[in-house]
C-alpha cells in the first residue's frame, strides 16, 4: 500500500494532482484544502500523506497535506454511506479541525451544508464518528476566531490567485464573499467569490 508520496507537480487541480515520484506518474484524488494548500506553498516538489483505496477494479490514491486530514478521511469512510469520493467532497467543504469540532459538538446543521450530505446521513456521522474523533480533538492546538477566519480568507484568495485572478480582484471578492457567506462550506465562498470576479471582467 502506497502510504506517503514525495515528487514533483506535474499537473495539479482542484480535484486531482498528477505527481511524478520517482519517474512515475502518480494521479491523486485531494480536497480543496489540500489542493488550496499545496499551490499556496509554491513548492515544485511536495510530499502527500496518501490513502489507497482498493476498487473491485483497480486501485485509487487518495493524497492530504497533513497527516490530520488523512486520518479524518481514513474515519469517515468507515461511516456507512461515506466512500472516499464523498468523504474527499466533505474535507473540500469543512476544513480538518473545524470538521473535528463540529462532529465533536454534534452540529448536524452544520453538517448538512455540505453538499452529498443529508439530514440522516449528518446524524450517522455524528454517532459514528463523535467518539473517534475525540483523540483528534486533543491533538489540536488552541487556535482563535480571527487567526482562523484570516486563514479562510488566504486560503480562498490564494485559489483564485492560483486560477489566474489578480490578488487586488481576488481579496476584493473574497471579501465579499465571506461577508455573504460568513459560515459556509469553503467551496460555496469560492463559488460565490468566482460569481464575483465574473462580474469584474
Amino acid at each position: 500500500m502506497i502510504g506517503y508520496l514525495r515528487g514533483r507537480v506535474i499537473r495539479a487541480g482542484m480535484d486531482r494532482v498528477l505527481l511524478d515520484a520517482g519517474g512515475v506518474g502518480y494521479e491523486v484524488h485531494v480536497s480543496l484544502a489540500t489542493y488550496s494548500a499545496l499551490q499556496a506553498s509554491g513548492q515544485e516538489e511536495i510530499g502527500l500523506h496518501v490513502h489507497t483505496h482498493l476498487w473491485s477494479d483497480g486501485i485509487a490514491l487518495y493524497g492530504f497535506w497533513t497527516e490530520l486530514e488523512k486520518r479524518l478521511f481514513e474515519r469517515l469512510i468507515t461511516v456507512s454511506g461515506i466512500g472516499p469520493r464523498l468523504a474527499r467532497v466533505i474535507l473540500s467543504g469543512m476544513a480538518p479541525p473545524d470538521l473535528i469540532a463540529t462532529l465533536a459538538a454534534g452540529d448536524t446543521a452544520r453538517l448538512t451544508t455540505i453538499p452529498g450530505v443529508g439530514k440522516k446521513g449528518a446524524e450517522r456521522m455524528v454517532v459514528e464518528l463523535r467518539d473517534k474523533v475525540a483523540e483528534l480533538a486533543a491533538e489540536l492546538p488552541g487556535r482563535a476566531a480571527v487567526p482562523r477566519a484570516a486563514e479562510a480568507e488566504e486560503e480562498l484568495v490564494s485559489a483564485l490567485v492560483n486560477l489566474g485572478y489578480k490578488r487586488p480582484h481576488a481579496e476584493r471578492a473574497v471579501r465579499a464573499a465571506l461577508a455573504e457567506l460568513p459560515e459556509a462550506a469553503f467551496h460555496e465562498q469560492l463559488r460565490s467569490a468566482l460569481r464575483r470576479l465574473s462580474g469584474m471582467a
